[in-house]
């Protein structure tokens, strides 16, 4: 693997602040939904630790979270071996974490039920043995891959994919008919202004199921900053675009909460529900709630408020959806698209 083709270094996340957080508890909407968290991290990162006792405890927290799906974070890599096998290591460790759950002693939840993974995209129709491995590691767990290729003109912003265009490079596009064929699905996360390639990606393999990680990541830095209304109508535009495909699924949340109380206590779920309400119910309304999960993104979302609130205000936005709307938007959706049992 060549230097451009190498993955990028895991971003630096600011540790949570437990005791900021813990300022703020609320009484848990709802308490009887059941919930599939479709996206949670766990990590060692930059001297924090979050793990599966500190998954627990978050999962611990009141809502009904029946299982959980890991997405990958480049976390615990093997140190040897050859490059494109190192993921593995990941996929390993989250077996490991399975089975911890699975043991109860972490609660009733079935966390890491499933997991998407990282393999080298640019390795093209090469993947299939890397693929066939990672499944037969995770004993099945092992639901499909993610590639992430957010890159913006920018210096501003943080580019995580070396050029322009790297999910629909044909060595990418090869893989993708690799995890169709397998029956796997491809998570991508990329920022708004490339949202035509998951539609030129979702034309090209209809048969692949795509996730649309944090709703296509709308720019609300850099050189967008003050640009807020512009960025909306433009994020608007192309994930209509995105939802006419219907082989896309996308993923509800971390959104950064703009604050309009004291600021010295963490958002309750009423302020987070309002921040994002106009993201997210255009997004339920394009892809319709059988095609729309509400995700956690934990640690990474813990920064900003808790996991309590956080799903409390997932449940104000749904608040006027039928029984069955709320069933696909907060388990259905992600048991689908991750063909969990």
């Amino acid at each position: 693997m060549n230097r451009s083709q190498a993955a990028p270094a895991p971003l630096a996340h600011a540790a949570p602040d437990d005791a900021w957080l813990a300022q703020v508890v609320e009484d848990v909407l709802e308490p009887e939904l059941a919930i599939v968290d479709p996206h949670h991290h766990l990590w060692l990162r930059d001297g924090y630790r979050y793990l599966m006792p500190e998954l627990a405890a978050d999962l611990a927290s009141g809502h009904r979270i029946v299982s959980t799906v890991y997405a990958e974070c480049r976390s615990m890599y093997r140190t040897e071996g050859p490059e494109a096998e190192r993921s593995l290591g990941e996929t390993e460790f989250v077996t490991g974490c399975a089975a911890m759950a699975a043991s109860g002693a972490f609660g009733p939840h079935r966390a890491c039920a499933a997991m998407f993974g990282r393999v080298d995209m640019t390795l093209g129709a090469a993947v299939r043995p890397l693929l066939e491995a990672h499944i037969e590691r995770s004993a099945g767990r092992f639901k499909g891959v993610r590639y992430s290729t957010g890159w913006d003109a920018s210096d501003r912003i943080p580019n995580v994919a070396p050029a322009a265009g790297a999910l629909i490079a044909p060595e990418a596009l090869a893989a993708a008919g690799v995890l169709a064929d397998m029956g796997l699905t491809l998570d991508v996360w990329l920022y708004h202004p490339q949202l035509g390639e998951v539609v030129a990606l979702a034309e090209a393999h209809p048969d692949l199921a795509i996730v649309l990680n944090h709703i296509g990541s709308p720019i609300l830095g850099g050189p967008y900053r003050d640009r807020q209304d512009e960025v909306f109508a433009d994020w608007r535009r192309l994930i209509r675009a995105v939802a006419k495909r219907p082989n896309v699924f996308v993923k509800l949340g971390a959104m950064p909460i703009k604050r309009t109380t004291d600021k010295r206590l963490p958002p309750g779920s009423a302020e987070i529900a309002a921040a994002w309400r106009p993201w997210l119910e255009t997004c339920i309304e394009a892809f319709g709630p059988t095609r729309g999960m509400f995700e956690s993104n934990f640690p990474v979302q813990k920064r900003w408020s808790s996991y309590q609130t956080t799903w409390n205000a997932f449940k104000l936005i749904a608040a006027g959806a039928s029984d069955a709307e709320k069933q696909a938007l907060f388990s259905g959706a992600a048991t689908a698209a991750y063909k969990l049992s």
